[in-house]
Parts: C-alpha cells; structure tokens; sequence
C-alpha cells in the first residue's frame, strides 16, 4: 500500500485523446527525474504473440502456483513462468496452457520512450500507463503544499481501476495525490480537484486507494 489515493479527472474511448490527455496532466508535474511504466494483461495467446511483436522490449511472465517449480533450478524453470522478453517467448500454443493471463511490463523508463508504442499495442487487454516521481507545486488558494512522493498519473486501458478487474470500452485518466482521512473524509482531495483544474479538467468520481 503506497498511501495514495486516485482520483479519475477524463475517461474516453480513444486511447490516443486518452493518452495525449494523461501527458497533460503529467507535464504540469513533469521534473528531470520523472518516469514512466507500462503494464497489461494479455488474456490469449494470440494477444501474447501479438503484443511481443509490437513490444519486443517488453518482458512476459505468464501465470503459475510457485509451488510447481519448488527445488527446480532457476535455469531449469520454463522461461514464460522466469519471465522473457518478446523474441524469447514460446512459439507452441500448449506452452501458454495454465499460463494465462500473461503479464507484459517495463518499468523506470524515461518519460516519452514507450507511451505512444504501448498505446498503439494494447487493443482489447486491460493495462495501464503510471508517470512516477512526479512533482506537484504548492497550491496556496486552497491551502496545500506540493508534493512528490505521492506524485503520479495513471492511464488505465480498458477498465475503470487500478486492480484490473472491472472490463471497460473506454480508458480512464488518474491523477494520484497523498491520502490523508481524518472521519473518514479525505482531506486532501481538494487539491487533486485543484490539480485537474490546471489542466482544464474535472475530478469525475471518488477516489481509489492506491
């Protein structure tokens, strides 16, 4: 638990609007040391072969009880459970058998170098897009501080949350401040209110703790 809460601020079924939107609010707390991961869950084996083509950086590291390769040497272990990047995944069918969904990631990259391949890439499967260590300024009208641990955009793909359990036909722009409840009331969502606000949007529903 990272003690953030989510607020949604722009939902739409164009992934590009979606993306172009989520860098907007990013680039109003946009810093030298911000970064960028990319996530999705890729339901077939189809999707899999597809999605490696187009991502072949990517790593995929498919579904698996830990206890099936208990006292197995790491170099003996199936690479689709180890994890492999795309143009070391398997090629046969029954080798994704039990192996679904498989997870497609790259983490800490630098900010532009993934965002448009990876929205290009995600068709039907749930994902996300985060920009992290971001940096979000002082807000004197409303009584905040900024802040930067807690400083984060997500773009979800095709679901409304961040646990990937809820299918959607559309995407779903987040902008991510610290959670602080006192009675049960969040108190610093005025300031993710005021955040959207700098960049022309809206807060569209209640939070999601992060």
């Amino acid at each position: 638990m990272s003690n953030d809460i989510a607020y949604p601020v722009f939902r739409t079924p164009d992934p590009v609007l979606a993306l172009s939107t989520a860098r907007r609010l990013m680039g109003f707390g946009r810093c030298e040391y911000s970064q960028v991961c990319v996530y999705a869950e890729l339901a077939s084996f189809a999707e899999v072969r597809r999605v490696a083509k187009e991502l072949p950086e990517a790593w995929f590291q498919g579904q698996a009880e830990y206890e099936e390769f208990d006292g197995v040497p790491l170099e003996d272990q199936p690479a689709l459970f180890v994890g492999v990047q795309g143009p070391g995944l398997p090629a046969d069918p029954p080798a994704y058998d039990g192996r679904l969904p498989v997870e497609c990631q790259l983490f800490d990259l630098p900010i532009d170098s993934i965002e448009d391949a990876f929205t290009a890439a995600i068709g039907p499967n749930m994902g996300w897009i985060k920009w992290e260590m971001l940096c979000w300024p002082d807000a004197p009208e409303v009584g905040f501080h900024g802040e930067s641990k807690h400083a984060e955009v997500t773009l979800l793909f095709n679901t409304p949350t961040r646990e990937l359990d809820e299918p959607a036909d559309d995407h779903t722009v987040l902008v991510h401040v610290r959670s602080a409840s006192v009675n049960g009331r969040q108190t610093r969502e005025p300031y993710a209110h005021w955040l959207a606000k700098q960049v022309g949007l809206t807060v569209i529903g209640p939070g999601q703790q992060c």
